[in-house]
């Protein structure tokens, strides 16, 4: 990426594990957040009143409301714990009490829980705020590879009843590597795209979609896009990773590491009266596990959770009832193998963008005066 998407900030985490292990300033955080969700002050907090606090974390990294775009839910998957295990956190503090509700200290206790995990996914794996204003994407358009990128783009275009709709479906196709902020996201559709799209509209919907009439109007498309970017620069959150299984071959290198990560998760796990593991929570123990070996969360990347689904049919892991806990280590241990192999063969290379307010823009990070 050249310097022309400038980076605002760099979201690693590392604030928020500040904020959490600086204890009076964590202290008189979470006394000023409980009172606020605490909506009818009776000293307890039912799940219901939590939820804000988490998707106050996504504003507090500038992503819009979840649901709103499938590349900012995402990043909402993957970095703020919004998934099965995410989800366990919460419930393991109201299972058994009365209407589901937590006390002040247990909120504490959670909140830490799912802002460290946070903070773990983005040191893992980062999220960069950049700027997008237009430098880039007039460098793309201007430079040698413009031309090759375009006709390889078309011709991975399905059939398209005009050339408005061809132009869109390769606007779509562009990154921000080109300096092209996510053209599905209404804001930058409304005011970016679709002003820069006007030109064709004047030329009616009968414009042949042949190569050369594609890459003429791609490219005047493109500059006007260029000159929409430079009045209105976008804000975007950008994350990416590739799977390929090195963080899984590392530790299964490390005996001592391997032995203490899957003792961690299975004292964390429930069981039954027998002391033994229900097989339905295997998929929680790998996202469990998964920030030590390197894999997203279940739900976080549509590829993973395929390659994850087959494994677990592979090696049937969700045949039988329950497990003891040596079971539960040798079951873990071929399933994160067979994960290992098939990434190794064939690596999963993922990237989300999401149009954002100016980051870091929520009061939930900012503890009180």
């Amino acid at each position: 990426m050249s310097n022309g998407n400038k980076t605002v900030d760099v979201l690693d985490g590392s604030k928020i594990t500040d904020l959490v292990h600086n204890g009076e300033v964590f202290d008189k955080f979470v006394d000023h957040k409980f009172e606020e969700l605490d909506q009818n002050h009776d000293g307890k907090l039912s799940v219901k009143e939590l939820v804000p606090a988490i998707a106050e974390i996504g504003a507090a990294m500038g992503l819009p409301a979840q649901g709103s775009s499938p590349d900012s839910d995402k990043i909402y998957s993957e970095y703020l714990l919004l998934t099965t295990w995410g989800y366990k956190v919460l419930m393991e503090f109201t299972r058994g009490k009365k209407e589901g509700k937590v006390s002040k200290s247990q909120f504490k206790t959670v909140l830490s829980d799912i802002l460290l995990g946070m903070a773990d996914g983005l040191k893992r794996d980062p999220v960069v705020i950049l700027r997008i204003d237009g430098e880039d994407l007039q460098e793309f358009v201007s430079g040698s590879r413009f031309e090759a990128e375009a006709i390889s783009i078309y011709s991975e275009i399905e059939e398209a009843k005009d050339l408005k709709e061809c132009i869109c479906k390769a606007l779509d196709k562009l990154t921000v590597e080109h300096g092209m902020p996510p053209s599905s996201d209404q804001w930058v559709r409304s005011n970016v795209v679709e002003p820069a799209l006007e030109f064709i509209d004047n030329q009616g919907t009968e414009a042949i979609v042949s190569q050369t009439n594609f890459l003429e109007a791609f490219r005047k498309v493109l500059d006007n896009v260029v000159v929409r970017l430079r009045e209105h620069p976008v804000i975007v959150a950008h994350s990416g990773n590739t799977f390929d299984g090195r963080g899984i071959k590392r530790i299964l290198s490390n005996k001592s590491e391997l032995e203490k990560t899957l003792d961690s998760a299975w004292k964390s796990l429930p069981k039954d009266h027998h002391g033994k593991l229900p097989r339905e929570y295997l998929r929680v123990a790998l996202d469990v596990i998964a920030p030590a070996i390197s894999l997203p969360p279940y739900g976080a990347v549509d590829q993973m959770d395929a390659i994850t689904g087959e494994v677990f049919k592979m090696v049937k892991a969700e045949e039988g009832s329950t497990l003891n806990q040596e079971e539960f280590n040798q079951l873990m241990l071929e399933i994160i193998s067979s994960i290992m192999l098939q990434l190794e063969g064939n690596p999963v290379t993922v990237s989300s963008n999401a149009v954002v307010n100016e980051p870091l823009n929520s009061t939930l990070l900012s503890p009180p005066e």
